[in-house]
């Protein structure tokens, strides 16, 4: 699967992974539990919004690339007759 943008996803992870740190370090020291609890439901939603998002994004291309390839297969000429 072909992936853009690589470096914005990595940043993207980064920082969803430090929202988790420091969710986990308020959770620990007993200080703003619902927050902490809010930002893992958050981080959590907003990962999975994306990754489903993305995996209906490839199978639309998938798709996509079928029709295109399946005109291709019919034995259609692409150039007008007597060229």
């Amino acid at each position: 699967m072909d992936i853009p943008g690589i470096r914005t996803w990595i940043i993207y992870f980064l920082i969803s992974f430090v929202v988790l740190l420091w969710a986990v370090f308020l959770s620990v020291k007993g200080v703003m539990l619902w927050v902490s609890l809010m930002l893992v439901i958050v981080v959590t939603g907003i990962n999975v919004g994306i990754l489903i998002g993305e995996v209906r994004r490839h199978t639309a291309r998938e798709e996509l690339m079928k029709e295109l390839t399946a005109e291709m297969g019919e034995g259609r000429d692409l150039l007008p007759p007597g060229e």
